[in-house]
């Protein structure tokens, strides 16, 4: 899968910190999705405690593969099965703070059947999350207003809007 951007605190503006080559980081896998429905909507959730946006997606569970776990995350996240449609690309993010090197693997996907209540984990109901249906452009509006005021929020924030970004540069070239 193509990468599209590494991330390091330097590039969000948290620090002057880029790759500490002192740091053991923990290695994370996640995988995610732009999700389109029949209606050319997309999946957004709203993390209410953290005040910004994310796509569906997640960590990957030991034994399963990214695929795998793209596709758990999507039916608890978004409430669908999905079909992919192509590979949106992939981010690094070295979290310096926290030791973490994450690598988030994106698809374009379509909805498979019909949409049914999202499953949140208690963590995701603690934050208020909230699964909305909009249109792929007003999302990127969404997301470049987006202040997040935690650490991960900002690569979040950055990272999904990537995601968003090169999703719609896939979709105008159809």
């Amino acid at each position: 899968m193509k990468l599209l951007k590494t991330f390091t605190e330097k590039d969000l503006g948290i620090s002057n910190a880029g790759i500490d080559k002192n740091i053991k980081y923990q290695k994370r896998q996640a995988a995610r999705a732009v999700v389109i429905d029949n209606e050319n909507n997309t999946a957004l959730l709203f993390d209410a405690k953290h005040n910004h946006h994310k796509i569906p997606g997640g960590g990957v569970d030991a034994g399963e593969t990214i695929e795998e776990a793209l596709h758990r995350e999507v039916k608890e996240e978004a409430g669908c099965e999905i079909k992919i449609i192509k590979e949106v690309g992939q981010t690094v993010e070295y979290r310096n703070q926290i030791n973490l090197k994450q690598t988030s693997y994106c698809w374009l996907a379509k909805v498979k059947g019909k949409k049914f209540a999202p499953k949140f984990e208690a963590a995701e109901l603690a934050n208020g999350f909230k699964l909305e249906w909009i249109k792929l452009d007003k999302a990127i509006k969404i997301f470049k207003q987006d202040k997040p005021q935690k650490y991960f929020g900002f690569f979040m924030c950055q990272r999904d809007l990537l995601f968003f970004l090169e999703a719609n540069k896939i979709l105008n070239k159809n």
